[in-house]
């Protein structure tokens, strides 16, 4: 079976290292892999570091495609990608998440009349605002094979009306990466200058333009959480868009560092280590809960559930007054003690592959 990944951005490169792996480790004759980057995400930072970090053999082919509104990007990465299908055929298209490049690549196999598998399917905010929610329902629409991190997301498959035998359990892809690299979480070169100390400095992360394209609302949000913080150091991992905004803004505190986009072992093991994060992330929320680490997430809504319901996370809204009695429950040791949901055991991919197999087998048939 021939086998085309699309990756495009920093969640993708994550959530396609373990199938990778898997797949090499397998019956060498029986997958070829083929892995396209959109270039979605041309950050170094963001892209090439990863593929680095997680041991990630480099793409056949970059098609280039970052820049540019949400309109330009999805059109770029379709014109590039349908050029790219037809000069190099492939019996699957494996793409994951809900970034960009996940509805385009996906629209593109299928019009070419190529199978798409879908890692990561079903999950859903029902949050139509979302632009990650419009790529989730745009590419579960046309998918042809889909692997769920959840049983919930399995029966939000069932519900729009998949057929049981096209949908597989197989857990959290993601959780494959942080096992697998947990023993490698690298200490930022900044630690030491920065005095840090384990447990006791917290990870905020925002990204999501309703809480950073608004300068009012950036401000009131960081606002609350210097305030609140006791004067704990904040490590703020910034695009140097928002790093913009809040210089403009004036916004500043002794212990607000705002620094460069880490790689993955560096980031990942600063959340390792922290008092608590604070994010607008979906995925963070995921690798705290595994980690054991109180999350707060700046969000109205998220479609991961089981991060609140099972894990450490607590959906805090978008309110900046929520965000003291939620730190005020942190300091006083009273955040709640979270589990790992099910099949969050580090073999995802190998499932998955599993999966693969006997699809091949039925392909071939």
């Amino acid at each position: 079976m021939k086998i085309t990944i699309i990756a495009g951005a920093r969640p993708n490169f994550i959530k396609i290292a373990p199938i990778i792996h898997a797949l090499k480790a397998t019956n060498a004759g029986e997958f070829t892999c083929r892995l396209v980057h959109t270039g979605q995400h041309f950050d170094e930072k963001m892209s090439h570091t990863f593929f680095k970090q997680l041991n990630i053999p480099e793409p056949e082919v970059n098609l280039n495609c970052g820049g540019g509104t949400q309109a330009e990007q999805t059109a770029a990465i379709m014109i590039a990608f349908e050029k790219e299908l037809k000069e190099n055929p492939t019996d699957l298209v494996l793409v994951v998440g809900d970034v960009t490049s996940t509805m385009a690549c996906s629209i593109v196999a299928k019009k070419l009349l190529t199978k798409v598998a879908h890692v990561e399917a079903g999950i859903r905010s029902f949050d139509i605002s979302m632009p990650e929610e419009i790529n989730r329902l745009v590419t579960d629409s046309i998918t042809d094979y889909f692997f769920t991190t959840t049983q919930w997301a399995s029966e939000n498959l069932i519900k729009s009306g998949i057929e049981t035998q096209r949908i597989f359990f197989v857990g959290n892809v993601m959780i494959d990466t942080l096992y697998a690299n947990r023993s490698k979480f690298n200490k930022p070169i900044f630690w030491n200058e920065l005095n840090l100390k384990t447990k006791n400095y917290f990870v905020l992360t925002l990204h999501r333009p309703a809480n950073v394209d608004d300068v009012n609302n950036l401000k009131a949000l960081l606002e609350e959480i210097i305030a609140n913080s006791k004067n704990l150091p904040i490590l703020f991992p910034i695009h140097p868009r928002t790093a913009k905004v809040i210089s403009n803004a004036g916004i500043s505190a002794p212990n607000l560092h705002v620094i460069e986009p880490l790689g993955y072992l560096e980031f990942n093991y600063l959340v390792e280590n922290a008092f608590g994060v604070i994010t607008d992330s979906g995925g963070i929320t995921e690798e705290t809960t595994v980690l054991g680490i109180p999350c707060m997430t700046l969000r109205d809504n998220t479609e991961r559930p089981e991060t609140v319901s099972i894990g450490t996370n607590m959906l805090l809204g978008t309110d900046p007054k929520a965000i003291q009695p939620a730190l005020s429950e942190l300091f006083s040791g009273q955040w709640k003690v979270g589990s790992i949901p099910e099949k969050w055991d580090g073999k995802a991919a190998e499932r998955i592959v599993d999966v693969l197999k006997q699809l091949n087998k039925e392909l071939t048939n």
